[in-house]
């Protein structure tokens, strides 16, 4: 589908949750702040293209990550460079791993948890089932690792798929190629050190136990078309996108609210008609704290905010368009996709009120 207006379509004033949100356009060097029409409020300026988005810290800085030429020789979501900027631009922290990919977090203790990708050990390679046949790159399968680190940049814990887990228990979706295994893209650090962890291309959330390094939790469903951005909400149920490809049915997207206790479905929101909402890939969303709930369609641009009763009170399409490559490849044209988008309060500590719209009150 091709876009035929951008900016703010739509903006119920009287449903809407009025705050900020912050976007990261995957084609610019960019981040920005923007009201609730639509105007711009502020800027940050990367030296990289994103790998894959930034959020801000309660302290007001922002947690960036660019994207490396140098590691692992995969694109679908490669970072390499973490960095953390102050509310004017400057660098305060940084770390890089050339193979950092998708996602990075701030650990309630202030160290920093991320994804990563290392060549798999022959013998373990072989273990790996499913995907297309032949269609390694070179010859080799990457696999995820997660790595926690200090403010220093010591390691303090990490885990590695083809040591802790079984590989034969979860085989690769057979579509897929066998570049990656098994393609990690959240991971969300719980308060008592656990973390949890989206696999789309086994269709799998996971919570890694700290100790053990094994999984104390697990649900996989082919209906969910793999997932992105899985956090856990204060009620304790598991918030996450459901991308809707590679399922039995015609695709389509969803967002679903999980209680991870008793597997249940507890929520969700779909378009109206179903083709009307759709991301095959990236994508994220936010329970805010009126309730309602902000979803990224990640390939598309579109952020949008919906009631507990599935009604979009407020719908945005990025206007910044750049070079379509994000994938490693050269389509030609232009996107302008979004890996995830926030929203945060005016008085929130994120922006204690550093922002405020020339339409605002």
């Amino acid at each position: 589908m091709r876009h035929r207006d951008t900016g703010v379509l739509l903006y119920d004033e009287g449903h809407a949750t009025d705050g900020y949100t912050l976007i990261v356009p995957l084609v610019s060097k960019e981040a920005y702040i923007i009201g609730m029409r639509g105007e711009v409020l502020h800027k940050w300026d990367f030296p990289l293209t994103p790998g894959n988005y930034a959020y801000l810290l309660p302290t007001g800085n922002l947690l960036w990550s660019g994207r490396t030429n140098d590691g692992p020789p995969l694109r679908r979501g490669k970072g390499g460079l973490m960095r953390e900027y102050d509310w004017e631009g400057n660098v305060v922290w940084e770390y890089e791993d050339h193979g950092q990919h998708h996602d990075f977090r701030r650990c309630p203790n202030g160290n920093t948890i991320y994804l990563g990708w290392e060549p798999l050990p022959e013998e373990y390679a072989k273990r790996v089932i499913g995907g297309i046949p032949g269609s390694e790159r070179d010859g080799v399968i990457y696999g995820d690792y997660i790595r926690e680190v200090s403010p220093a940049g010591e390691t303090v814990w990490e885990w590695h798929f083809h040591l802790d887990e079984d590989i034969e228990a979860h085989p690769l979706i057979e579509v897929c190629d066998r570049e990656e295994f098994a393609h990690a893209n959240a991971c969300f650090p719980l308060e008592n050190g656990d973390v949890l962890v989206s696999f789309r291309r086994t269709h799998t959330l996971a919570i890694i136990d700290r100790e053990t390094k094994k999984f104390r939790w697990m649900k996989k469903d082919v209906m969910w078309g793999t997932t992105h951005d899985v956090q856990m909400l204060d009620n304790g149920n598991l918030l996450f996108f459901a991308n809707g490809i590679y399922t039995p049915l015609n695709p389509f997207s969803r967002v679903i609210e999980l209680n991870p206790e008793t597997g249940e479905e507890v929520w969700d929101y779909r378009g109206q008609p179903t083709w009307t909402f759709f991301s095959p890939n990236i994508s994220g969303a936010q329970r805010l704290w009126s309730g309602n709930t902000l979803i990224c369609e990640g390939q598309m641009g579109r952020v949008f905010e919906v009631t507990p009763d599935q009604q979009i009170v407020w719908e945005y399409i990025s206007p910044f368009f750049g070079g379509y490559n994000w994938f490693g490849l050269e389509r030609g044209g232009a996107g302008n996709s979004l890996f995830r988008a926030y929203r945060y309060a005016s008085d929130s500590p994120e922006l204690a009120r550093r922002v405020k719209s020339p339409y605002a009150g």
